[in-house]
């Protein structure tokens, strides 16, 4: 479990196919720090296990294996050497919870239509599939590549979400623009109900 809260945005140094997995290496100043084999990470909001943890000179190695399922579903499959991630370790049991509740557990990826600059925040509007609209409601939570945030506003065919420079600068949003995928994973609390009703009599 997570919070949606980044800790830091770690970089990709490599994407190596085989073909059992796909090993994903990255490079992180703070998350490696007392990291042990098998624990769970959130990279761009998707749960990956920690499978081998290298200390560097001012920073660590992680190493994932991502399924063919988790690479096809996830932005990973549009990943590139270089390409800032945002990193978050799991919720421990005696931690605030300053985010919402984050599974890690990827709902889908969905299209950067608008980022733009305004005033000193930015406006991010995203284009999901259409299914998926009805998770979203006016103030509720939304994880974007792991980040949590807030939906200012929930349109026909898209949501937006208003970014603060705070948020801009320490995650990986930094790095992204219009027409780019992001990772999706929509409230939880969301998904259980339309499953219980979905059984009612």
């Amino acid at each position: 479990m997570f919070t949606g809260i980044v800790e830091e945005t770690g970089v990709i140094e490599s994407i190596t196919h085989s073909e059992k997995s796909i090993r994903l290496k990255l490079r992180a100043p703070t998350v490696g720090q007392g990291a042990r084999l098998g624990d769970s990470i959130a990279v761009n909001g998707c749960c990956l296990t920690a499978i081998e943890i290298e200390p560097l000179d001012e920073a660590w190695r992680l190493q994932f294996d991502l399924l063919l399922e988790t690479w096809q579903r996830t932005s990973f499959s549009q990943a590139v050497v270089g390409q800032p991630v945002n990193l978050e370790r799991s919720l421990p049991a005696d931690g605030r919870l300053h985010g919402h509740f984050v599974t890690g557990h990827v709902d889908g990826t969905a299209q950067i239509r608008l980022m733009e600059k305004r005033g000193s925040d930015w406006l991010l509007e995203i284009v999901p599939a259409p299914a998926s609209l009805k998770y979203l409601v006016f103030k509720g939570a939304i994880a974007i590549d792991g980040i949590s945030l807030t939906v200012a506003e929930v349109l026909a065919d898209a949501f937006r979400v208003w970014i603060i420079p705070h948020t801009l600068a320490v995650t990986s949003l930094h790095a992204r623009k219009s027409s780019e995928i992001v990772n999706l994973e929509f409230d939880v609390l969301a998904k259980y109900v339309e499953r219980l009703i979905s059984l009612r009599p």
